[in-house]
């Protein structure tokens, strides 16, 4: 009975760890008619700053084709993205780069030229897919919240900190920047430039 229960359990376990599919259509849906949502905003603020009179059904009746679009735009976006997870069973970037290409195509339709519908759908494919890729965050990917943010930024410190000697040969010593043996160095200098002799000041007295 032990090496069937274990059978089991290792089998429930690769089970769980399988991807499990969505619902593209509801999905799209839901995209479709929250970026028809922000594209009807749009297209009322456009309405409002015609120069000319118009009533409130020329949101719809003149710039309906903003909202139309921007829903479109979100549909086919999302069902192409959920699609493609569940025909290649994995939730990585290129699903999105596949979205980005539709969804791109759809928007350069407006356009009504082969070139435009090419353009749109490379550059938001690539847009999506280097989003999603940094971990879906302008900034780049998360952070590891196993790393503590005191040591993470110790360690940054420490590996773009120059050398002190070197800043100091870059920007020259005096004003304030001052390297052991300066007094000594001063002096030398100043005898080599106009012939007299200064004696270094000793900032320990024990040392004088």
């Amino acid at each position: 009975m032990a090496p069937h229960a274990g059978g089991d359990s290792s089998s429930s376990s690769s089970s769980s760890d399988k991807y499990k599919p969505q619902d593209a259509v509801h999905a799209a849906l839901t995209m479709g008619a929250l970026f028809g949502t922000g594209g009807l905003f749009l297209a009322a603020v456009k309405t409002s700053l015609e120069k000319k009179h118009v009533g409130p059904w020329a949101v719809f009746s003149k710039h309906g084709n903003i909202a139309a679009t921007f829903a479109a735009v979100g549909s086919v976006y999302e069902f192409s993205r959920i699609a493609s997870a569940n025909l290649r069973e994995k939730n990585d970037h290129y699903n999105n780069a596949i979205a980005g290409a539709f969804g791109g195509a759809v928007l350069g339709l407006r356009a009504g030229r082969i070139p435009a519908i090419l353009g749109y759908g490379a550059v938001m494919s690539v847009t999506s897919a280097v989003f999603e890729y940094t971990g879906g965050r302008i900034q780049g990917a998360g952070r590891n919240p196993d790393v503590d943010e005191f040591e993470r930024k110790e360690m940054l410190r420490k590996r773009y900190r120059r050398p002190v000697e070197e800043t100091i040969a870059e920007i020259g010593e005096g004003r304030s920047i001052k390297l052991p043996g300066y007094d000594e160095r001063r002096a030398q200098r100043l005898k080599e430039a106009y012939g007299f002799e200064v004696k270094p000041v000793c900032a320990d007295p024990e040392r004088a």
